[in-house]
């Protein structure tokens, strides 16, 4: 599906808020990045493009450095050589109109669903109404409008991770980073999520850069799909995924899914990673 038809798609979904609407997706841009600690390299001349509203994954194998790449795009993590530019400008600080979600949801137990959400606007200094209005409309998108009230301790792993969720959606950022979000879920409900978080992106258009294990969460939600060497961390392959939205939660109905897996699995078997 190409970018105008994506925008012809957001647009024909129901209304979103004023907070909502209020912000542009941005674009990032990695330019030779290098990230060492001591005499350990962690990443090694990495670059890498993501466009507007575009969703794009990383996966590969552990500690090939998806998740520092990932803090060092964010301009949370300093790099050791290279270039980090958001929107055409050199990122030279803490990126602060991104939403992050971590596979630990990172609630407060002492706060509800609602309240951990709109934490984030109380500390942003949001007019809180329209926020709660924001907050309820996720709530309500992805599925746990009757648990706002409810604790943490009161809530499934799948509820925390869509309360993170929408934690990080609430100001409305132009770019969403998720770290292995989904990792610690059974299997039916991440299929159910990532069915639900395709349709958010698709209605609010945000750049997305997501961070799996899972061939089939990369292959599902992505545009394209980055593959990453094992340490140090290089960019070994970029495969644009082809496949109509919203995609179906058995991705196997799709022959090109299989050519995109056999594909990923290939590079794993070249690198080691896989021995089958």
């Amino acid at each position: 599906m190409t970018a105008g038809t994506m925008r012809q798609v957001r647009t024909m979904n129901a209304p979103m808020s004023d907070i909502a609407k209020a912000a542009d997706a941005a674009s990032i841009e990695g330019r030779q990045i290098v990230k060492t600690f001591g005499g350990f390299t962690a990443v090694d001349n990495v670059s890498f493009t993501i466009g507007k509203g575009e969703f794009v994954s990383l996966i590969g194998p552990s500690g090939c450095g998806k998740s520092t790449l990932m803090l060092i795009a964010a301009g949370l993590q300093p790099l050791s050589t290279g270039e980090i530019v958001v929107n055409g400008a050199p990122l030279d600080r803490p990126l602060t109109d991104i939403g992050i979600v971590f596979q630990d949801h990172l609630l407060l137990d002492f706060r509800t669903a609602l309240d951990n959400v709109l934490l984030q606007a109380e500390i942003r200094g949001l007019p809180m109404e329209p926020a709660r209005a924001r907050a309820m409309e996720l709530f309500e998108k992805l599925g746990i409008a009757h648990a706002a009230d409810r604790y943490p301790r009161q809530l499934s792993g799948g509820m925390r991770q869509r309360v993170s969720i929408a934690r990080a959606l609430i100001h409305n950022p132009s770019v969403l980073m998720m770290d292995e979000p989904f990792g610690a879920l059974d299997a039916i409900t991440r299929t159910q999520i990532r069915h639900d978080l395709e349709l958010l992106w698709m209605e609010t258009g945000k750049t997305v850069l997501f961070i799996t294990h899972s061939l089939e969460e990369a292959i599902g939600l992505s545009d394209r799909v980055l593959v990453m060497s094992p340490s140090p961390g290089r960019i070994v392959d970029e495969i644009r995924i082809e496949l109509p939205r919203p995609r179906p939660a058995h991705l196997g109905d799709y022959p090109s899914f299989n050519i995109y897996a056999d594909r990923i699995h290939a590079l794993f078997r070249q690198f080691g990673v896989i021995k089958y």
